[in-house]
């Protein structure tokens, strides 16, 4: 082994260690590093423009951008919890009001409108109404300690969320400079590629038209599904609209259960309430409608614009979520978009080299 191998060995290895360590330092903010990037490369077209309109300033610009990123995130955030703390109170009194007016006595009646189990929910009743406690006090009881249960709850929440606010807050950190040295840093990361410039350059197109697919994609279904379930919450005098379509448009990515986690519990509250109706027009509309946008709206936006199978396309979302969490949602189908480009660079470049097509033998004169 000559010295000049040697000292290759030794600098490699040192490389590989500092990398190791610098990967085991930066592991607690890698969901937040990720998620930055996502958002950054999806707005730089934005980014771009501002900074045009700043006069290529291009701080300016990750500044107004990264401020509205802040004020997307807290100011819903802020009202929700106000609402929330708001309306906890609101149902509280809202179910005085209701035993007042005689509804526990009712409650038997109502009940046996439920379909399939209403006779069976109804007899219940009954017998709770016939046991030796007061169902009115339990009842106001209930309420009130879920109404102080919420209120409390958000005040530990807000008390105990450092970890939240912190990974939140180095995500702005690195979305700023993200928008800011975004461009330099990667400049610098595609030069160091090992490896053909035709084959980064379709990586690289690959790897940008999948992240800015599978953003919108989750993003505008999401909204989608919110905004319709918002509809039917509104329509049908749902309380809370609000925060049910915000909660919706939360939950919507998740691929089992979803949008469903919200309007599901809706229907068992209308068909509590009555008239049984409005729980079927619920039901009908969140299968029907907020669901089923999902089964074709997300495949369809990610899929038109990389050209994943749509089969492919859900198994990796699923594989992706179990893998690695929320985030998963957009690696899975990110990765499997640039496995298809490394497999279409084979069969290109090697593939096709190695066994050339053969050509049609020539007739001999």
């Amino acid at each position: 082994m000559t010295q000049q191998q040697l000292f290759s060995i030794a600098f490699f290895a040192l490389l590989a260690l500092l990398l190791y360590q610098m990967g085991l330092m930066l592991q607690p903010f890698v969901f937040s590093a990720l998620l930055a990037g996502l958002l950054a490369h999806w707005a730089f077209p934005l980014h771009r423009r501002l900074s045009k309109l700043f006069n290529d300033n291009e701080t300016l610009s990750a500044m107004v951008l990264t401020l509205g990123a802040l004020g997307m995130v807290v100011v819903p955030l802020v009202v929700m919890g106000v609402m929330l703390v708001h309306e906890a109170g609101a149902a509280e009194q809202a179910i005085r009001l209701w035993i007042a007016a005689g509804g526990l006595h009712r409650l038997p009646d109502q009940l046996a409108t439920v379909p399939l189990i209403g006779e069976w929910l109804r007899a219940a009743a009954v017998e709770i109404d016939t046991q030796k406690f007061s169902m009115e006090q339990s009842v106001l009881a209930g309420a009130k300690g879920l109404s102080q249960f919420l209120v409390g709850q958000m005040g530990d929440l807000l008390k105990n969320a450092v970890l939240l606010v912190t990974d939140f807050f180095i995500m702005l950190l690195v979305l700023f400079f993200l928008f800011k040295d975004g461009s330099k840093w990667f400049a610098a990361f595609y030069e160091l590629i090992p490896m053909d410039e035709s084959h980064k350059q379709k990586i690289v197109t690959r790897l940008d038209q999948t992240i800015r697919a599978v953003v919108k994609g989750m993003l505008v279904t999401a909204i989608v599904q919110g905004v319709l379930a918002g509809l039917a919450y509104l329509a049908l005098d749902v309380p809370f609209p609000v925060v049910l379509t915000a909660l919706t448009i939360i939950l919507a990515p998740i691929p089992f259960g979803g949008t469903a986690l919200v309007w599901g519990p809706v229907v068992l509250y209308l068909f509590w309430i009555g008239p049984a109706g409005k729980a079927l027009i619920m039901l009908a509309w969140g299968i029907g409608v907020v669901s089923m946008v999902d089964q074709f709206l997300r495949p369809w936006l990610i899929g038109q614009d990389v050209q994943i199978p749509v089969l492919l396309l859900v198994l990796s979302v699923l594989g992706g979520l179990s893998l690695y969490g929320i985030l998963g949602l957009f690696v899975g189908p990110i990765l499997v978009s640039l496995l298809m480009t490394a497999v279409q660079i084979y069969r290109d470049e090697y593939h096709t080299a190695a066994n050339p097509t053969p050509t049609s033998p020539v007739a001999p004169p």
